[in-house]
């Protein structure tokens, strides 16, 4: 398992995370073998949120491997707070001390590695967020801290505020949705993807040493469906496909490895509850597409070169 530094931190993390959101689809026994099984692969940073499954996915989790103090050590812990969800967003102190009290219990461990407050809160009072990262920092209960789905401006807003860097930023990123890359590449163009929907955030954290984590890296539209497979993309999987036969690998893998070729060193939030999948996300890191596959992919996924 490849690994890279998160943030600006000295904290040396897995290249890429497993996402929890779905663990409730397994039993409790299944739960059990896919997360140890990470494990042994070397898989062992989880990606949580207080939402997913309403609390239950945390719950499940540590439940389905009876977690101890040591195992705890073995493994690297994230999650996310800041959402009711269908009501409102909350970055109200408040909000967040409870939230990661209620995160702690259900994962039955005394820390996170690292917190993402979830999506921008346009009412966020950002020396309340500075009060409750100080508190929980000091305190032991988080160790590092980020974002998701922010923009340049709202992340400087906090930074103006925060004793703690911003190590991570949680963007939506697949072949199919690359805004964040396209939207660059047609700068200054009078067309759809010239628009500028945020802010030149990919370059942003670069600058910054902010890690992106790709979520839904498999996903078109928002949580429409995965591309791989799919009829409505019949050029991007034939060269998934061709990529596949190349490498012999899937084109699960191919798919991810357009991710991890960009030089941001962008870390996927994988979204899969099955091992061989994630086998094939794993294998995704050892490999190097060439500058002319990696174009290859995104003009077949529908972008275009201006």
């Amino acid at each position: 398992m490849k690994h890279i530094t998160l943030g600006t931190s000295n904290f040396e993390v897995p290249s890429l995370a497993v996402g929890c959101m779905r663990i409730t689809s397994l039993a409790e026994k299944d739960a059990e073998t896919f997360i140890r099984t990470s494990m042994e692969l070397g898989a062992n940073f989880f990606d949580h949120a207080d939402i997913y499954g309403n609390g239950e996915c945390e719950t499940l989790f540590a439940k389905s491997i009876s977690m101890t103090p040591q195992l705890r050590e073995q493994m690297i812990l994230q999650s996310k707070c800041g959402i009711h969800p269908g009501t409102m967003f909350d970055f109200s102190k408040e909000h967040i001390l409870s939230s990661v009290d209620n995160i702690l219990k259900r994962l039955n461990t005394d820390y996170l590695d690292a917190l993402l407050l979830h999506r921008p809160d346009t009412l966020m009072e950002p020396e309340e967020v500075a009060e409750a990262f100080d508190m929980l920092y000091t305190s032991g209960k988080v160790r590092h801290f980020g974002v998701s789905n922010q923009d340049p401006n709202t992340i400087r807003l906090l930074k103006r505020y925060l004793k703690q860097p911003i190590v991570a930023n949680q963007l939506q990123l697949s072949i199919t949705n690359a805004t964040i890359i396209s939207q660059s590449m047609n700068m200054n163009m009078l067309d759809e993807m010239s628009l500028d929907r945020d802010n030149g955030i990919l370059n942003f954290c670069r600058l910054n040493d902010i890690t992106i984590q790709a979520w839904s890296p498999f996903q078109y539209g928002f949580f429409e469906g995965v591309f791989i497979g799919n009829d409505k993309f019949p050029a991007l999987n034939k060269e998934l496909t061709r990529l596949g036969e190349k490498y012999d690998v899937s084109p699960t893998t191919i798919a991810l490895a357009w991710i991890t070729r960009h030089p941001a060193n962008i870390m996927p939030v994988t979204g899969t509850t099955n091992i061989t999948r994630l086998k094939d996300c794993i294998k995704a890191l050892d490999i190097q597409l060439t500058r002319e596959e990696w174009y290859a992919l995104y003009m077949a996924a529908g972008h275009r070169l201006p």
